[in-house]
């Protein structure tokens, strides 16, 4: 069994595994740099070291990141998710060290983070996909003649892409023309790579993932789904599971669906496949060869601990469940509580946190890394905390939604916490009936009214009265 893990990451998501490493009786050793040297990760683990005074550069540093496992005498490392969770060379530079990488393997992360590569294995291993290019194109020529074969609206993506970044949908020769120099300068920047092919795209669909597992005795398990067609950008910010939308059969037809994926890969530890679904037809879209933001929804349906899966699998154990054991019950949704405004275009609001209240009671659950007095830095994304309600019907969790969101308090940054009740409140939500166009189809939504703080107007009272005192 695993002894000690270095978790390659920050935030929530470094919280989260020192949590699971101390229910499993290993130590953990958190990482930080100077922006985030009073975080939480830093003051849970069991040992945290300094990685330097750039807000990034420690994070992104796969052999320093593994050096320090060795010296600190870890025997394995934890990468979570984003930042380096999904580059292979990290995996190739963890096993030549004898460190054991909880993820697949390099190779595999390799294959599927090629989107053209993962393409041509889900084809041949009977998955449907989107109709699409062969590979890459070679250039802007090549682009404009595939997006007249395939038809318009197509999607131009990075084939190196993640998170949303490196992907622009193109409704005409015209736009295609205008996107192609962003995407390939995009792709560049973000992932070191101008490779760029084009799917057609599929209008409106729904945004449906399954979790899978699977150990290194050839067990390959799915979790059910999620899902996360409430998202505006490219960018989830409410996740379901399961998914209120799905039949029975599409339900079990997914699953299926992802474990074969897993299977023609070879894919060992936890991963997701995400699909679209429109009209019926089901399409392969990706798979993200590490653990989600959204995992914890899925824990609250099934009861299995994912993490706690990925630590036992990367230590050589089988899966602690079979297919036939895993059930679902109830319903759960993630809020994805963001540092935005979305009444000024949810524009960043870093700083302070001035007080923080945890919202509680049957059925919550919260992710996160803030506390009273901690200061979000600029230089990473805006999530403060994960908001996770459960509830035995669909409307039970709507309604326990609403009352969590109510209950919680961020005080000192603008959240998205108030735009998420206005989501719950909606007709068109609380039926069921929504896809990825929901966001950007009610921009109504953004124009809620905000209730005045107590203390705030306390304080203004008490101003103005001080002032009218000549105090």
């Amino acid at each position: 069994m695993i002894k000690k893990i270095l978790i390659a990451n920050r935030g929530e998501i470094a919280v989260r595994i020192v949590r699971a490493c101390a229910e499993m009786g290993i130590r953990s050793v958190a990482i930080y740099s100077d922006a985030d040297r009073h975080a939480l990760h830093v003051k849970r683990a069991d040992e945290a070291y300094s990685i330097g005074d750039d807000p990034l550069a420690g994070y992104l540093n796969p052999r320093k990141l593994v050096n320090l496992a060795v010296e600190t005498g870890c025997d394995a490392l934890h990468p979570g998710y984003g930042f380096l969770s999904e580059n292979a060379e990290l995996a190739e530079i963890c096993a030549e060290r004898g460190i054991k990488f909880i993820g697949p393997s390099a190779e595999v992360i390799r294959r599927m983070g090629d989107k053209t590569e993962a393409r041509r294995s889900m084809i041949k291993a009977g998955v449907p996909v989107t109709p699409g290019t062969e590979g890459n194109v070679a250039d802007l020529a090549e682009a404009l003649r595939e997006g007249e074969r395939i038809g318009y609206p197509v999607m131009l993506k990075a084939t190196s892409g993640g998170g949303g970044r490196g992907i622009r949908r193109c409704n005409s020769r015209e736009e295609l023309e205008q996107a192609y120099p962003r995407v390939i300068s995009e792709a560049t920047k973000a992932f070191g790579s101008a490779e760029v092919f084009l799917e057609k795209c599929i209008v409106n669909p729904k945004h449906i993932e399954a979790q899978i597992l699977a150990d290194s005795f050839g067990n390959t398990v799915h979790l059910f789904e999620r899902d996360c067609s409430i998202q505006r950008r490219n960018q989830k910010l409410i996740e379901i599971a399961p998914s209120p939308q799905l039949t029975p059969e599409q339900r079990a037809y997914i699953g299926d669906l992802a474990v074969r994926a897993a299977k023609a890969v070879g894919y060992e530890n936890a991963g997701t496949v995400e699909f679209l679904l429109a009209e019926g037809e089901v399409y392969f879209m990706e798979m993200n060869t590490r653990v989600q933001v959204e995992h914890t929804i899925t824990e609250e349906i099934t009861g299995i601990d994912i993490v706690r899966e990925q630590i036992r699998i990367a230590s050589g154990l089988e899966l602690s469940v079979k297919q036939d054991d895993i059930i679902h019950r109830g319903f759960a949704l993630q809020f994805r509580i963001n540092a935005e405004d979305p009444k000024n275009n949810f524009l960043p609001s870093f700083g302070k946190i001035t007080r923080y209240y945890a919202p509680g009671g049957p059925g919550v659950r919260t992710d996160t890394a803030i506390y009273t007095g901690y200061t979000i830095p600029p230089y990473y994304d805006s999530m403060c905390l994960k908001l996770i309600v459960w509830a035995l019907t669909w409307e039970e969790a709507l309604d326990r939604g609403l009352r969590a969101l109510d209950d919680m308090r961020v005080q000192g940054v603008r959240t998205t916490a108030p735009y998420y009740q206005e989501i719950l409140r909606n007709p068109e939500f609380r039926s069921a009936e929504f896809n990825t166009s929901f966001v950007e189809s009610h921009p109504e939504l953004t124009q809620y009214s905000i209730k005045r703080n107590p203390s705030h107007l306390a304080i203004a009272i008490a101003t103005a009265i001080a002032a009218h005192a000549g105090l």
